[in-house]
């Protein structure tokens, strides 16, 4: 029975749960033996909160047989990325400077989980402070991507998609800087969203670049993810940055299909530079979807090619000023010294791995007198000229779509000593983190080495409703099978 639980979607488990057929306690008992099976394998977790979990569950079989009121997802499992505030629970933002961080306080999305009567099993292993593209940045353990050992789960998000893409739980939150949900997904066979900046709250979510960061879901199908979607947004007056309004309803005309949208290919994205086995996926791909019904046309984003040398000194930027809250004073790691100066020294370099060094010395540099108008104001200058692109884009196309990420997922231990070959797997994810635009990554099928490809799918500011009605429909034409498969798959992945 328990292997059976897992491998269910997440609204089937709702339903069972629903229905009497089976309670949230045994759903997420089944799952935390899954992870107790598999994670010496995969390092998906952090840590992992059974206790809790199981606490959680029974009160909400306890409500149900009182007929009071549960949540929208009541008894589903998930994975939560250790970005997020947990009040209580260890939350390390994969870093050894909050190895023993306890918040006093919940994130928003943790409270939109809590009131949906979401399982939260435990907190997913990340890049350090969500700063990498394989998930091999963590200050405790790589990840490893379930449909291969030895390949990366992709990053910055690899923890909670591994754990989604292992059956340890049906859903996952990470979150999206510049690219950190969709590229993950795509190395893992995944569904994973962006939502449009500004929907999902980040009050509680542990910041790298305030501009870009956002949660959104991770799940093995579209619909599973719409849903999560629906949870987790909407307004938080403790975020500056929440947008006043909700979305649109991103379940209303969830299938409805593609026939009569304009679909536009973005030209930059299918130049040199990606696979040969992700193109084959991606072009065909975009003759299901005119086979479908939709009108395919070639658009231009000119300015795209900007977007991840942009990106690479916003980002930045934005982490040294972050960052600097970190000092061994208020709370966190605390490496003494005989001076002030020494003690703050001596925490950042015990504290911080060489990636979020590297990336507070290139935002430091970026943002220092005599050089902030040549990078960072010239690289905000560029992010405005890619917003305007896709704003006309979407002046003729309702959405628009390419590839998530250049390659299928590769070795670990591949590019970790050439930082430059790693940032370029966000190529085409950035540019629409830096216009705020909502994009999702969703399986097409398998590429190189037998391992999932991902295309992705963009649409205009708050229309994520769009997004994912294009992304269902071209889901159920392809049927991609989640099930990790191939000689190194994760032990017991064929349930």
């Amino acid at each position: 029975m328990a292997d059976e639980l897992t491998t269910r979607s997440a609204l089937q488990l709702r339903d069972l749960v629903a229905h009497g057929e089976v309670s949230a306690e045994e759903v997420a008992r089944a799952h935390l033996e899954r992870v107790a099976a598999t994670d010496d394998q995969l390092k998906a977790f952090v840590t992992v909160t059974d206790d809790a979990a199981l606490a959680h569950a029974r009160d909400i079989d306890r409500r149900r047989a009182a007929e009071e009121p549960v949540g929208a997802l009541a008894g589903v499992p998930l994975a939560l990325k250790d970005v997020l505030c947990t009040k209580g629970v260890r939350t390390t933002c994969g870093s050894r400077i909050l190895q023993t961080y306890r918040p006093p306080y919940d994130a928003g999305v943790v409270e939109r989980l809590r009131d949906a009567d979401v399982v939260v099993l435990g907190k997913a292993n990340c890049d350090e402070f969500a700063m990498g593209s394989s998930c091999e940045n963590s200050a405790f353990f790589p990840t490893r991507n379930p449909w291969d050992l030895d390949r990366v789960p992709g990053g910055s998000s690899g923890g909670s998609v591994a754990a989604v893409a292992g059956f340890q739980a049906p859903l996952g939150v990470g979150t999206d800087t510049g690219g950190s949900i969709r590229q993950p997904a795509a190395l893992c066979g995944l569904v994973g969203v962006k939502p449009t900046y500004g929907a999902v709250s980040r009050y509680g979510l542990i910041a790298f670049a305030s501009s870009l960061d956002q949660a959104g879901p991770i799940a093995r199908s579209v619909t599973d993810a719409a849903h999560l979607l629906a949870a987790i947004a909407g307004p938080d007056p403790r975020d500056s940055t929440s947008i006043p309004k909700p979305l649109p309803d991103v379940l209303a005309g969830l299938d409805d299909g593609v026939s009569g949208l304009r679909i536009g290919v973005v030209a930059e994205f299918m130049a040199e530079g990606m696979s040969d086995g992700v193109r084959a996926m991606v072009e065909a791909s975009v003759e299901r979807l005119a086979g479908l019904g939709a009108e395919i046309v070639e658009v231009s984003l000119p300015h795209a090619g900007y977007g991840l040398a942009a990106y690479y000194l916003i980002a930045p930027s934005e982490a040294s000023s972050n960052l600097s809250r970190y000092d061994g004073v208020r709370y966190g790691l605390r490496v003494d010294g005989a001076t002030t100066e020494a003690m703050m020294a001596a925490t950042r370099e015990a504290g911080f791995g060489s990636e979020v060094k590297r990336r507070i010395m290139i935002g430091t540099y970026a943002l220092s007198a005599g050089y902030y108008d040549a990078y960072y104001a010239q690289a905000q200058r560029v992010r405005t000229l890619i917003a305007r692109d896709f704003a006309a884009a979407f002046e003729t196309c309702d959405v628009l779509v390419g590839p998530t990420s250049p390659t299928v997922a590769f070795p670990l231990g591949e590019l970790t000593a050439d930082p430059l070959a790693m940032y370029a797997n966000d190529v085409y994810a950035v540019p629409a983190s830096l216009a705020g635009l909502p994009a999702m990554s969703l399986p097409v099928g398998l590429g190189e080495a037998g391992m999932p490809v991902g295309f992705q799918i963009m649409a205009p500011l708050l229309r994520d409703d769009l997004m994912l009605r294009a992304a269902r429909a071209l889901e159920a034409e392809v049927g991609f099978d989640a099930m990790p498969r191939g000689p190194n798959a994760l032990a017991g992945a064929a349930i």
